[in-house]
């Protein structure tokens, strides 16, 4: 799909003043001020966790920016220096960018720097797809903020009070569980390369929580050897290199060694019938684990089926 740059004079801007109304209306009304800003006045939000990309959906967005303008505006927030910190449309000025637009109609917001944080993080969580690096740091990002408002507004309660309370208010928002949102903060703690196998699905979110545990040097020989082995850890063996490295007694060639002992698992796997069946999207060497889980699901439902014939 073509983009076509600059044609900016299609905008049709004076159509949002009656979707959005005039600011001396909304200003009456105790609401944000909406105003036109000019897009190289516009910073992105520190730390920003995710991604922008120039994709077939950017392509669509930048073709509906430059036949309707933007639709729903940015929202940002004015800096000591005068410059605005975006909160939420990262996408949008992208597209603006794109598109030959020189401003961008925002929403101007007055919040705190943990208001802005919390304010970013929901805003993007709606997205339909997230990767895990992605949720990783803005469960971090949110949690901590969280935290910090909980200690200014409630000085009687422990550390340990504020975090269980962060940490339950936040699971009940994103509807996950607390332990869920400990296990995808553990993912901060990856190099950068092993993070990035598993957004890219290559290895396994929970085998990637144990190896979290490993030190920066552990997790580059791990990496060397998933390299060389062509193979990624399974759940056990994500488990065993966390304990061995507790222990003091991790190496490189005990790494080596832990993972090609799931060698003798692929050999289950050598029937096409079976092979044929499991997904391209499972990391190698967690074929076992998959087969377990579907015969698992499978018996489940064959228990249920025979259970309404009875009665």
């Amino acid at each position: 799909m073509g983009i076509k740059i600059g044609s900016a004079a299609k905008v049709k801007i004076n159509s949002f003043d009656d979707l959005f109304g005039m600011d001396e209306s909304r200003e009456a009304q105790g609401l944000s001020e909406i105003r036109e800003i000019p897009l190289d006045e516009i910073d992105s939000f520190p730390g920003h966790p995710f991604q922008v990309l120039v994709n077939e959906d950017m392509a669509q967005l930048v073709e509906s920016i430059q036949q309707n303008g933007v639709m729903t505006p940015a929202t940002v927030r004015q800096k000591e220096d005068g410059r605005y910190e975006l909160i939420s449309g990262h996408r949008r000025k992208l597209a603006c960018e794109l598109a030959g637009l020189l401003t961008m109609r925002c929403e101007v917001k007055e919040l705190s720097n943990d208001d802005a944080i919390i304010a970013m993080v929901e805003s993007n969580l709606q997205r339909s797809e997230i990767l895990p690096s992605e949720k990783a740091f803005a469960y971090k990002m949110r949690l901590e903020a969280m935290s910090r408002q909980g200690k200014r507004t409630d000085l009687t309660l422990s550390p340990m009070g504020t975090k269980l309370r962060s940490d339950s208010e936040l699971a009940e928002k994103v509807g996950v569980s607390r332990n869920q949102i400990q296990r995808y903060i553990r993912l901060t703690e990856l190099i950068p390369d092993l993070l990035q196998l598993v957004d890219d699905k290559r290895m396994g979110f929970r085998p990637a929580v144990e190896v979290s545990y490993l030190t920066k040097e552990e997790q580059n020989w791990l990496l060397d050897a998933m390299e060389r082995t062509d193979c990624s850890p399974t759940i056990a063996q994500a488990g065993k290199l966390k304990e061995v490295s507790k222990q003091g007694g991790l190496t490189e060639n005990r790494i080596f060694l832990i993972l090609q002992e799931q060698e003798k698992e692929k050999s289950a796997f050598r029937d096409k019938r079976i092979t044929e069946l499991i997904p391209k999207s499972i990391p190698k060497g967690q074929e076992t684990d998959y087969v377990i889980k579907a015969l698992e699901f499978y018996n489940k439902r064959l228990e249920a089926s025979e259970g309404k014939e009875g009665q």
